[in-house]
Parts: structure tokens; sequence; C-alpha cells
């Protein structure tokens, strides 16, 4: 076979693998399977044991393609993320993401240790499955159109996108006890905790920087500016990596703050960010999958790992849960609901790839034992998730706002910017045709979204309770229409009462 036609096939099997992935989200939808588990059997299919018969024993390419990905579907899932709606639940979450994780780790290890009988390799196994995956509970959701109450959500987001790093750091911190590296137990205390600090830091100084950049950077073509995003996503996992930090946790915290800034292209980046995002998870599950060996999953692997798994999911996940939500405001049912939705996703299956970079000798065994335990976690935990949320009295119908048929993306010269207000019942503005508004000269309402419609605006037309208004217009003007707005109606009463009272006195 000449050159061309095996390039030829390799390129029409990767065009096929993308292609049923894709497919396969729609099955995931129908039949509420989350999505981590189609991708991982597209892989599987594709792999020495499957239809595919591609044969993939490279544990250390697969290790570098799994931190790759992390790095762009954490940015992915930071950039995403409002501060506004995770800074009332920043404590909580971040004691689920640090102290959570070190003590599932060390239940689930312990357990790991008397069935297995080594205690470092149980512990290896705890760390390993240390971390969620919430993503896989969202799609769950969405393909049955729920969502959760209170700030359940949130916390799941705040939890899953930030715990990666933990995990991450006790794998690495196992593997040293087991000889890697001969570090101390507190030599390895103390560097979890300057990696953790470092991570922080250097993400946030990032995050900033990039924000800066996009704004003074003027480039003649702008798809250069997605390349250039991916450019500074790789700098800041590796230069934090190379600085002893944490380098995913720093491309989590840069996509907060860079998300939660104002700079050019942000709509478009957005949107990138999220298509590379879902890419990066088909590259990575597809690759996991045909790393495994099916068969290798059956016997002595099974037995253990879903010994294991029944520890981590009523056992260890619980008591990390409910001693780390302990005197928070979330109540009974939310903590247990919190407690069932620690689904394990791709972060595992990767971390169970660092065994064998680091040459340990029981590498092939742990990593099919951790897969096992994902496997068996999305299944129980991801087909029980709608039962769970609906018996506590959690779940609540789930709001799809559909998107603009305008989009405006900031760009250089332009001042003005777009922004959605919501009208809640009690707004003065409710009843009120536009011309009464009293808003600023310069802020102008382009559409009016009222329910699954859109509505061109005129100076007659009358606001109504939950429109939610898109302005376009300078930063003061649109500080002052939104005051105007969210303004309830009986202020407005008591203000123009005390106006009269003191006309009378006077």
């Amino acid at each position: 076979m000449d050159i061309v036609s095996s390039s030829s096939i390799i390129v029409f099997a990767i065009g096929i693998l993308f292609f049923i992935s894709v497919l396969a989200n729609k099955i995931s939808d129908r039949f509420g399977v989350p999505m981590l588990l189609m991708f991982l059997a597209v892989g599987m299919l594709a792999g020495s044991e499957g239809i595919g018969r591609i044969t993939f024993d490279n544990p250390a390419a697969a290790n570098f393609i799994g931190i790759f990905a992390l790095a762009y579907i954490l940015f992915s899932g930071g950039l995403d993320t409002s501060w506004t709606l995770i800074k009332p639940i920043l404590r909580p979450g971040l004691t689920l993401a640090t102290g959570g994780v070190i003590l599932t780790a060390a239940i689930t290890g312990l357990f790991a240790w008397w069935i297995l009988g080594d205690l470092f390799e149980g512990m290896l196994i705890g760390a390993i499955v240390s971390s969620t995956d919430a993503a896989a509970v969202f799609s769950i959701m969405r393909s049955r159109g729920v969502s959760l109450k209170g700030s359940l959500k949130p916390l799941l987001e705040l939890e899953s996108g930030s715990n990666d790093p933990m995990a991450v750091l006790l794998t690495t911190s196992v593997l040293s006890l087991l000889g890697v590296n001969g570090a101390t137990w507190y030599e390895l205390l103390g560097s979890v905790v300057v990696r953790m600090a470092l991570g922080v830091v250097l993400g946030y100084f990032f995050g900033r920087a990039a924000a800066w950049i996009f704004n003074r950077t003027r480039l003649e073509y702008e798809g250069l500016y997605p390349v250039l995003s991916m450019s500074l996503v790789l700098i800041t996992y590796s230069l934090t990596d190379m600085l002893f930090g944490n380098g995913f946790l720093a491309v989590y915290t840069c996509g907060i703050v860079l998300g939660n800034k104002d700079f050019l292209f942000k709509h478009y980046l957005k949107k990138f960010h999220d298509g590379l995002g879902w890419l990066m998870q088909i590259i990575l599950f597809v690759t996991l999958g045909m790393l495994v060996v099916p068969s290798q999953l059956l016997g002595t692997v099974a037995k253990d790992g879903l010994l294991i798994a029944v520890a981590l999911m009523f056992v260890a996940r619980p008591a990390a849960v409910y001693i780390g939500l302990w005197k928070s405001k979330f109540t009974l049912p939310e903590c247990t609901l919190t407690a069932w939705t620690g689904l394990r996703g791709s972060v595992p299956i990767v971390l169970a790839t660092f065994p064998f970079t680091a040459g340990y000798e029981n590498s092939t065994e742990i990593f099919n034992i951790v897969f096992f335990i994902v496997i068996a976690s999305v299944l129980l935990q991801g087909k029980t998730l709608m039962v769970v949320a609906r018996w506590l009295n959690v779940d609540k119908p789930l709001v799809n706002r559909p998107d603009y048929p305008l989009e405006f993306e900031r760009r250089a010269g332009v001042k003005s910017e777009t922004r959605e207000i919501d009208i809640p019942p009690d707004s003065c503005a409710c009843g009120k045709q536009i011309m009464d508004l009293g808003l600023p000269a310069g802020a102008l309402i382009l559409l009016i979204r009222r329910g699954n419609e859109f509505i061109v605006p005129k100076g007659s037309t009358r606001i109504e309770a939950y429109d939610t208004l898109m302005f376009i217009a300078g930063v003061e003007d649109l500080k002052i229409a939104q005051e105007l707005l969210l303004t309830a109606a009986e202020d407005v009463d008591e203000a123009v009462e005390g106006d009269e009272q003191q006309q009378n006195n006077a």
C-alpha cells in the first residue's frame, strides 16, 4: 500500500470516528445516557477488540493527549462560568473541590486497600477517582428538559470545574510515595499547597493579561483571534507547570477571569472554545476507549472495580459532601442530590494513565479497575439521577432561552455594547410604553424576547413582566437604563408620595 492511499485511509477513519461521535450525541439525548459513555463506546468499537480493529497500545501518547485536551476543556468551562452565580457558593464549592476530594480519596483508598490488599495501590486508586464530572450530569438533565433548584447547579459547576487539579496533585503525590522520586509525605503536603496557590495566582495573572492582549492587539484577520486564544491556553498551562504551579487550576482560573471581563470578540471566542471543548472531549474519550481492552475488564477486575465503585458512590462521596456542606445553606435533600451527582468522567481515566508513565508495575490492573469504576458510576448514577432528583423534590423544568436572531460583537473602536435585561414582575416598567420609560437617549432597545417570541420594539410597545430587553448603548447609559428598569413599582410610588408630601408642606 503506497503512502497516499494509507494516509487517505487514516484520514477517512478519523473522519468516520468524529462523525459517529457527533451522531452518538443524538442517541445520548434520546435515551439519557451520558455522552461520555457514548464517546467511550465509539472508541472501544474502533479498538483492537471492536469492529475497527485499531490497535492502540500507547499509554504515554494517551496521557499526553489527555493533558492537552483537559487544558482546553477546563479553560472552556472556566470561560463559560459566571462569577455572579458562583460567588454566593464560593466557599462550599471550593470546600468540596479541595477537602471533599481529599476525603473522598482517603475513604475510597481505604476500601480499595481492604479489597486489593495493598495500601499504596488502594490510595492511588482512591486519588485517581476522587474528582467528579458534572458535565455528564447536565447532559442528562438537558436531555430530559430538567434543571435544578436554587444554587445546586452553580455549586456542581464550580466543584466539578475546580476539583480536577486536586485529584491530579493527589495522584502524582501518591505515585511519589510509591518511589518515583522518593519524596516524603510532608514534602508532598507542602508541594500541594504551593502548587494550588501558584495555580490560582498565575491563572489570575494570565487571565488579566489575556484580556489586555485581546483589547490591544489589532489583527488583520479575525480568524487569527481563536489561534491567539489557543496559544494563550497552552502558555498558561506550560509556564505555570514549569514554575511549579498546577497548570490545570491555572487554565481554569484564567478562563473564569477572562470570561468575566469585557474584551474584543468575546462572544465569538466563547463559541469557538465551546466547539473546541467538544472536539477535545471526543478526541479524549475515543482515544481512551481505544486504549482499553474490553476482555480485560471481566473477572477479577469487574469484581474489584464494582466493590470499589459501590464504596465510592454510597460511602466516600456522601461522607465528603455531608461533611463539606455541614452548616451551609444547603438543605438535606440538596446535599443528598449533590452526593449522588458525583459521576466520574474523563479525568479519572486520564489519571489512570499516569502510573504507566511513572513506570509502576501494576499499571494495567489499575487502569482497568478505574475504567470499570467510571463505567459503573456513569451507568448507575446517570440512569437514576432524574429519579433521585424528583424524589428529593430539587428538580425544576428547564427554561430554554432562545438565541437572538441578531448578534453583535464588540470590535475595536466601537464603544457601545449589548446587554440583556430581564424585567421582574414588580418592575415599575411593567405595563408602560417604551416612550414613557424615560430611558437615556443613547440607549436603544433592539429586540424584546417574550417567551419564545421576539418583538421588534416601537415607542408604543408596552413592557410586560418577564420580558427580556436587548439593549445597545454605552456603559454609562446601560447602567442608567438597568437601574430604571429594575426599580420596583412600590419604590417609585413611595418616592412620588414623598415628593408630593414635601410640596404640600411647602
